[in-house]
C-alpha cells in the first residue's frame, strides 16, 4: 500500500491513483513489488529537522528515504521538502510538476538499489529517473 501524507504543506496537486500505478510499475520492472511506502510531504524546516535528528546531517534536500525493504518487497517512508521541489523546479528549468514526479521515483529508485553518492552513480540515477518519467507519459497518453 502506497499512502501519502502531509506536515505543514498542502497536499501537492497529484492524482494518487496514477502515482501509484507509476511507483507499481516502475517497481515491476525492478521485478520488485510494493508494499508499504509511506510518502510524507513537507516543508524545509521539517525535512532539515529530519535530516539532522536522522542522518546528523545539517542542510536542506529535496527527499529523505528511509529503507524498510525486505526481499523482493519495497517498503519505506518517503520525506519529500515540496519548497526545495520547487527551488530546484526554479534552478533547473522544470516545471514543478516533472520536478516533484522526478522526486517521487527517487525514492523508489533508492529502494530498488540504485544509488547516487559514489563515482558514476549520479547518471546511472538520472538515466533510471529519465526513463521511469517516459512510462509516466507513456501511462498518461494510454488513457487519452
Amino acid at each position: 500500500m502506497i499512502s501519502y501524507n502531509t506536515i505543514n504543506v498542502k497536499m501537492p496537486d497529484i492524482s494518487h491513483r496514477e502515482t501509484t500505478a507509476w511507483v507499481r510499475a516502475v517497481a515491476a520492472s525492478y521485478n520488485k513489488r510494493v508494499g508499504e511506502v509511506g510518502y510524507v510531504f513537507c516543508d524545509d524546516e521539517k525535512i532539515l529537522e529530519v535530516n539532522r535528528q536522522y542522518l546528523k546531517h545539517d542542510y536542506y534536500t529535496d527527499i529523505i528515504t528511509f529503507d524498510y525493504c525486505e526481499g523482493d518487497v519495497l517498503s519505506g517512508d518517503l520525506f519529500i521538502s515540496l519548497d526545495t521541489v520547487r527551488t530546484n523546479a526554479e534552478q533547473f528549468g522544470k516545471t514543478y510538476d516533472d520536478e516533484l514526479h522526478r522526486v517521487i521515483i527517487h525514492g523508489i529508485l533508492h529502494l530498488v538499489g540504485i544509488n547516487d553518492k559514489g563515482p558514476g552513480e549520479r547518471e546511472i540515477m538520472e538515466a533510471a529517473e529519465n526513463k521511469a518519467l517516459a512510462l509516466l507519459d507513456q501511462m498518461r497518453h494510454a488513457q487519452d
